[in-house]
């Protein structure tokens, strides 16, 4: 498990698995939101399996199913409420780290400004710069 952190609070990574899930809480993460639609890859782990791991290594857990390419504003804005009220620090994951990185982007980029979320997401890896035009119309 290697995440990438995003800011103090918020940090991406690829699929986890259930020991993955325990390697994070060892490393200090509190809460865990998967971004990956069950069934999206064969063998990947259940939202059911991780999140029964999450809490047996005392973690808060949040499901946002996200298909890639497609995220919703009523996504956006579950994985903003999740932001506001779970235990800190957050290890955010899906299939690379991507849907993590974007939907952190999107909740974030009100307060950070689009060029700082994209920067952000660019120092952990992850080229959120063909969201520009969204994130600044989030932005306002």
């Amino acid at each position: 498990m290697t995440p990438k952190t995003l800011c103090e609070m918020m940090a991406v990574d690829k699929q986890l698995t259930v020991d993955g899930v325990a390697e994070a809480a060892k490393q200090g993460y509190r809460s865990i939101i998967n971004n990956r639609p069950d069934g999206e890859e064969p063998g990947q782990p259940t939202s059911a399996e991780i999140g029964a791991a999450a809490r047996a290594a005392g973690m808060e857990y949040v499901h946002i199913p996200v298909v890639p390419g497609q995220i919703a504003d009523d996504q956006v804005a579950a994985f903003e409420k999740a932001l506001e009220v779970l235990p800190k620090p957050i290890l955010g994951y899906c299939k690379s780290g991507m849907r993590a990185s974007t939907l952190w982007a999107l909740c974030r980029c009100c307060d950070l400004g689009a060029d700082a979320a994209i920067d952000s997401a660019a120092k952990a890896g992850y080229d959120l710069a063909p969201l520009r035009p969204r994130l600044e119309a989030r932005a306002g």
